[in-house]
């Protein structure tokens, strides 16, 4: 990728510094861009460029492409929680639809090679009964349709990409970091003689299927290099785990008692789980969807390791305050 210039949005974000590391390693030229300036020194390696850019801002994105001028585009930014999507749900269609409008319009008519907007495995089938199931899902279902729409229309190189739950070392409100962090601090509790409140765990039968995100941004990689235009690209380890089997194997590398509220016997899977079950099952519906397997992709980094980096991470943050 040497002389290649990548412009990644949400780089601030879980993915996205990962997303960075791995393509500055790579040899790409990077700018990284955040909404506003890192509050953390050295967020980024020696040679990635930063843009402050709010993307909600049409004049201000279009600025930073006449100024970068990249060749190809990560378009990570947005939002993603379920919760805050039903307090603030036009901010949801700002931010994951209008501000992804935003970046391609400005790149309408440039030369870039490739733009990869990352979806979500949560989109739902417009046109079913149920309809969405939450507001976040609307915007990244809606995000999806412009994204490949606006390819079509103008011609640009768009492809989609739909992760599913990535877990890995970093700042992140997922499950596994959640449960990591609390275990954390119970281990740092237990060592003053104190016990922090129970994590609760709604629903130990709920289904997920966890990718490290260390992997899911390669598979960004060779999608940018190899994937067909216009397409969707799944990105699973294709097995997905029960919640409670990932706590458990979690609390197992704890060293302190862990207090946990494991919810009643009989929860059964939520209906964000069964979302993304149907999506699956649907795949080949609205809008059509590969794995990225196709691509010669596949997961290196097994759950096992994926946890232990979890734990890792948060150990350390601890440490350090």
């Amino acid at each position: 990728m040497n002389g290649r210039r990548i412009l990644i949005t949400g780089a601030g974000g879980f993915t996205g510094r990962h997303a960075v590391s791995h393509f500055h390693s790579a040899g790409a030229e990077v700018t990284a861009v955040v909404r506003r300036p890192p509050k953390e020194p050295n967020l980024f390696a020696q040679g990635v460029a930063t843009y402050i850019c709010d993307l909600g801002d049409r004049a201000a994105v279009h600025a930073m492409i006449e100024a970068v001028r990249p060749d190809e585009v990560l378009h990570l930014a947005g939002r993603n929680s379920v919760p805050e999507s039903w307090r603030d749900p036009l901010l949801y269609m700002e931010t994951n639809v209008m501000a992804t409008l935003y970046l391609l319009e400005s790149l309408r008519g440039r030369p870039a090679g490739r733009i990869l907007v990352a979806g979500s495995r949560l989109k739902y089938r417009p046109g079913t009964v149920e309809g969405p199931p939450h507001p976040y899902s609307l915007s990244k279902t809606l995000e999806e349709l412009v994204s490949l729409a606006w390819g079509t229309l103008f011609k640009q190189p768009v492809l989609l990409a739909e992760p599913c739950n990535l877990i890995g070392p970093g700042p992140s409100t997922g499950f596994c970091s959640l449960l990591a962090r609390h275990i954390a601090m119970s281990e740092a509790a237990a060592g003053v003689g104190e016990e922090l409140p129970p994590f609760r765990l709604s629903s130990r039968y709920a289904q997920r299927d966890f990718l490290d995100v260390r992997d899911a941004v390669s598979a960004y990689d060779v999608i940018l290099r190899r994937g067909e235009t216009g397409r969707v690209y799944r990105i699973d380890s294709g097995k997905p785990r029960r919640l409670g089997d990932i706590a458990s194997e979690l609390l197992s590398r704890a060293s302190a008692p862990v207090p946990m509220d494991w919810g009643p016997e009989d929860s059964g899977p939520d209906r964000d789980s069964a979302t993304a079950e149907a999506s699956g099952r649907e795949a080949d519906a609205y809008p059509a969807e590969v794995g990225a397997g196709v691509l010669g992709w596949k997961a290196e980094i097994p759950p096992a390791r994926s946890l232990a980096d979890i734990l890792d991470y948060y150990r350390g943050a601890g440490k350090e305050g």
